[in-house]
């Protein structure tokens, strides 16, 4: 498995957390131009598009630590679907076509088929909710996602006594997609959750952060959020959701099986084989802070996992 980082990003003209919290006076005025600052390689293809994000109510378990700048967001990631450095999917991710976009829903339910986005959205109330994200390589970030319950999605389609576990696939399209065309992972991208997981309250789809639809470095248009994992499991631009009887085989877990195992659950009690997981940093910060216990959901999602192995089941 390849693993590059890149330099640590600048700080300079990054959008102020003062202005984020007053952001919807500055709508109201016309004085908040998303994006700005950051170039219009960094802007979501379809921000006009179809895709509106109106009537957003604050959600619950959000956190109440200071979010990390927009900027960092959406030029600190990990895609690699668009290249292993993290500036690589700002820079290609851009011309990615998320407009018209649909989900393939499929196995163990009552209602299947092929959906577009509109379709999935229509009647969702939307949510905000400020989730700590945490990184397997050390690294975190405080993001304001919108979205909505991922558990209001499985009741739509009726899942049966069967489905025990949701199968997700990201785009594949190695002509948008250039990090496809290289054998770093087994592509598509697979990711999967069981399913009480799936119906936890906090696990939910996103369609934006920051007031805005998601740029596509992000994950857009439409991508799975589980904050008390690490970040990989929160796969993107999802076009596949499977509900299966058996436990999936994750892009990870086929690339390095000792390295990343299916729950990947936010423990500091169980490094990684080549580095600590016991303390992160902030993005935006020099210092490292302690790693939390299922990082910091622990009072919410400790009880999906009452008596097992944690060790064992990695």
């Amino acid at each position: 498995m390849l693993i590059r980082k890149s330099g640590r990003l600048t700080e300079s003209d990054v959008t102020p957390v003062e202005i984020y919290r007053r952001r919807r006076e500055f709508m109201k005025s016309g004085l908040m131009l998303a994006g700005a600052a950051v170039g219009a390689m960094l802007l979501p293809k379809h921000a006009t598009g179809k895709l509106k994000l109106d009537e957003v109510t604050p959600g619950p378990f959000s956190s109440n630590e200071e979010t990390t700048p927009r900027k960092d967001i959406i030029s600190y990631n990990n895609f690699y679907e668009f290249g292993v450095d993290k500036s690589d999917p700002a820079r290609h991710a851009h011309a990615m076509q998320t407009d018209p976009w649909s989900l393939r829903i499929q196995g163990e339910a009552e209602t299947t088929g092929t959906f577009t986005l509109e379709d999935i959205l229509k009647g969702r109330q939307l949510e905000e909710r400020i989730y700590r994200m945490r990184c397997v390589e050390g690294w975190s970030m405080v993001i304001p996602w919108i979205g909505f319950p991922l558990a209001d999605l499985v009741k739509r389609f009726q899942p049966t006594s069967k489905a025990k576990y949701l199968r997700f696939e990201t785009l594949y399209d190695p002509e948008q997609m250039p990090g496809q065309r290289r054998n770093v992972l087994d592509w598509p991208y697979v990711e999967g959750l069981r399913m009480d997981e799936a119906m936890h309250p906090l696990t939910m789809l996103a369609v934006g952060l920051y007031g805005d639809v998601l740029p596509n470095q992000n994950g857009a248009p439409i991508r799975l959020v589980v904050p008390w994992k690490y970040g990989f499991k929160s796969i993107k631009s999802i076009v596949s959701i499977d509900f299966t009887a058996t436990q999936p085989v994750t892009s990870w877990m086929r690339a390095g099986p000792a390295e990343y195992g299916f729950y990947s659950n936010v423990n500091p009690q169980v490094p990684h084989p080549r580095w600590s997981q016991k303390r992160e940093r902030r993005i935006g910060e020099l210092r490292k802070r302690k790693t939390l216990m299922f990082n910091g959901y622990a009072e919410q999602v400790a009880s999906l996992y009452t008596g097992m192995d944690l060790v064992k089941n990695f």
